[in-house]
């Protein structure tokens, strides 16, 4: 199995929760190959060069995705375009809302004109310059559905501190994935290590 990890805004390749399950895989489960790629670039490049290692890594096995905050988002969408089981952590479902925090201007029409839009909002720690003109990208790629329910599965903490979880497991209940919501945590999911066995569980599953 090739196991592709996608990390979330202001992470990278060498995320914590990444770093975790390439060491628990090289402890547990030598068989599965976990990918770290760095995903610091304007969602469409992110979008395409997602889709072009799925597609190059299916050809020798089977692909799962593990995606984290807005990882999670892109990787609902990969999963949406390619039929790939994914598991969501503290997904993402709006970010074409929640990155406007950045945005000094926040009236409801500024996402639809071109003003500005290449002006810098928010420059990640790992180096993406955030402007208007991707989040005109997310809006226009928002999450309307999941095309594979049953080979999605979403871990929630109750206590995520940046992301509204209950809109998260309303949208993914609605679409029919299985959403576990545990109580208590914050949006890092900081407890991620000693989920690992279950986590692994339920990529057994998907």
């Amino acid at each position: 199995m090739n196991l592709i990890y996608i990390h979330g805004l202001d992470s990278d390749a060498n995320s914590t929760k990444g770093l975790l399950l390439e060491e628990y895989c090289q402890q547990h489960h030598a068989d599965i190959k976990v990918h770290r790629p760095d995903l610091n670039q304007p969602p469409k490049i992110v979008f395409d060069k997602l889709l072009q290692l799925v597609a190059e890594l299916d050809i020798e096995a089977e692909v799962v995705l593990v995606g984290s905050s807005l990882g999670g988002y892109f990787a609902t969408l990969v999963s949406n375009e390619t039929g790939c089981p994914a598991l969501l952590i503290n997904p993402s479902t709006l970010p074409h809302i929640t990155l406007q925090r950045f945005e000094a201007d926040k009236s409801a029409d500024t996402l639809k004109t071109d003003n500005d839009k290449d002006k810098v909002l928010h420059t990640t720690d790992g180096g993406w310059s955030i402007t208007k003109a991707d989040l005109q990208w997310f809006a226009h790629h928002q999450l309307l559905s999941v095309d594979n329910p049953s080979q999605v599965t979403v871990l929630l903490k109750k206590g995520d501190e940046l992301l509204d979880a209950n809109l998260s497991a309303a949208f993914y209940k609605h679409q029919g994935a299985t959403v576990i919501m545990q109580a208590g945590g914050d949006h890092r999911f900081s407890d991620f290590k000693e989920h690992l066995p279950e986590v692994f569980e339920i990529l057994k599953q998907l």
